[in-house]
């Protein structure tokens, strides 16, 4: 049965919007990754089939949010029973109670596979503490925590979320993927596009990052003060992902998808409240500020997309370019500066000028060198290349481009591509402009960069 358009809609944007919240809510009471995404899964599907004739709700988070804990719980006190049940049902003394196997141990509240979560039913463990499923059960929970705790001082869940994923065990990449996987709902081919990697690589990634969460009962919780430096860096590189897949979307008919981007947003926030004296910390904040303060000027009133030459300035957010700017002189002024710093001060640089043509691409190139020795990547260099084709003319930064052709990072990246196009044509390159931007729209999946493309391409003639 097909659902009606209005009730589908409703459904993806609750996919938008709400999933981290679910997900995060729900692995509270799972305390197993897969199971809860199994549970918002079943609960997003279940909203597919009932919502068209019980009226979509006026909460839809909290509705999904019900749903899923509740099957969570029905999940984990079956398996429960079936643990309790099948010691009477067997003769092997090593599965006899009292032997191990269903013993939780002290780490019962870590994150763990579904059998070993569910605990004894008269266990005062996730199940029990949680059985309402609702607001309750969750304040009781807060309530218990010591107030001078860095989980006190953050209420939201999906920061919980982040941490576990950004656990020391697991690899840097696999944090950031499995964290983007989890806390955005992206689905592992979006993941894969922000990594540059293939989709199978990625799907391998996860896989393995999950299985040593559960296999590490890594605990779901904001790590004590002390050991927060060695997780900030990782949880930085996560919201700044979660910002850039908002900002440019690996695919869909919007450029933009608000959503995450005002997600990272909320997340860099918390961050900062917590670690307000780390530069980085603030740096990042900074740098989503900057950027996010040019939202309203991206697309014109029909959703085409605006490059920042032709952007009304007006529609810039001055209020965000204000706030960003401090925590960009703040950040710079305590200490050698991180990367997100160098990059909110490159964002500084563009908010600041009165126009495009008053930019100073100069101080531009300069914070990148600074930039790509803090943070070498191929993205960076890119970035590198397409300021010194505005500072030196497009000669030279085409130049920079096609020295980056080679790299295997950049082999399937279509902003690579739509900036060898754009130098092209502003040499006077026509045919090579043309099969640029051919190349570009093969590797480009966003609908507003296809039509913007498009245009150019056809703007180029025959």
């Amino acid at each position: 049965m097909t659902a009606h358009p209005a009730v589908a809609a409703a459904v993806a944007d609750a996919h938008r919007r709400e999933w981290a919240f679910v997900l995060a809510a729900t692995v509270r009471v799972t305390r197993d990754l897969d199971l809860a995404e199994e549970c918002v899964q079943d609960a997003y599907a279940r909203a597919l089939d009932t919502w068209g004739s019980t009226g979509i709700p006026g909460r839809p988070g909290a509705w999904l949010t019900t749903v899923a804990r509740r099957r969570g719980l029905d999940l984990l006190r079956r398996d429960a029973t079936a643990r309790r049940v099948l010691p009477l049902l067997v003769t092997d003394p090593a599965l006899a109670p009292g032997t191990g196997l269903a013993d939780d141990g002290p780490g019962a509240c870590a994150l763990t596979g579904p059998a070993s979560s569910a605990g004894p039913a008269s266990s005062a463990g996730p199940a029990s503490s949680a059985s309402s499923g609702g607001p309750a059960s969750s304040a009781a929970a807060s309530s218990a925590r010591p107030a001078g705790t860095a989980e006190a001082q953050i209420p939201d869940d999906r920061l919980r979320l982040v941490f576990t994923c950004c656990h020391p065990t697991l690899s840097n990449d696999a944090q950031v993927a499995l964290a983007l996987r989890l806390l955005c709902g992206l689905s592992t081919a979006e993941v894969a596009r922000a990594f540059l990697v293939s989709e199978k690589t990625m799907a391998a990634r996860i896989t393995r990052a999950k299985k040593k969460i559960a296999a590490a009962r890594i605990p779901y919780r904001v790590p004590p003060v002390a050991e927060l430096p060695e997780r900030v860096d990782a949880v930085l590189t996560v919201v700044h992902l979660l910002y850039s897949t908002g900002y440019a979307a690996p695919a869909g008919d919007e450029l933009m998808r608000t959503d995450l981007a005002e997600r990272s947003l909320d997340l860099a926030r918390m961050l900062h409240g917590l670690l307000a004296g780390d530069h980085e910390v603030t740096g990042l904040l900074a740098l989503i500020l900057l950027t996010d303060a040019r939202r309203d000027a991206r697309v014109d009133d029909a959703g085409r997309l605006v490059l920042l030459s032709e952007q009304d300035r007006a529609r810039w957010d001055t209020a965000k370019i204000a706030e960003g700017a401090a925590l960009v002189r703040e950040a710079l002024g305590t200490g050698p500066p991180g990367r997100f710093a160098l990059m909110a001060a490159i964002a500084a640089v563009h908010d600041e000028a009165p126009s495009f043509a008053d930019t100073d691409w100069a101080q531009i190139v300069g914070l990148y060198d600074v930039l790509m020795r803090r943070w070498p990547s191929p993205v960076v260099a890119l970035n590198r290349a397409v300021a010194v084709g505005f500072a030196d003319g497009p000669g030279a930064g085409l130049t920079d481009l096609d020295a980056l052709a080679e790299s295997p990072e950049l082999a399937g990246y279509g902003y690579l591509s739509a900036s060898r196009a754009d130098f092209l044509r502003r040499l006077g390159r026509t045919d090579e402009a043309r099969l640029a931007y051919q190349e570009a729209l093969l590797l480009t999946e966003n609908a507003a960069e296809r039509s913007f493309l498009a245009a150019r391409l056809d703007q180029l003639g025959p």
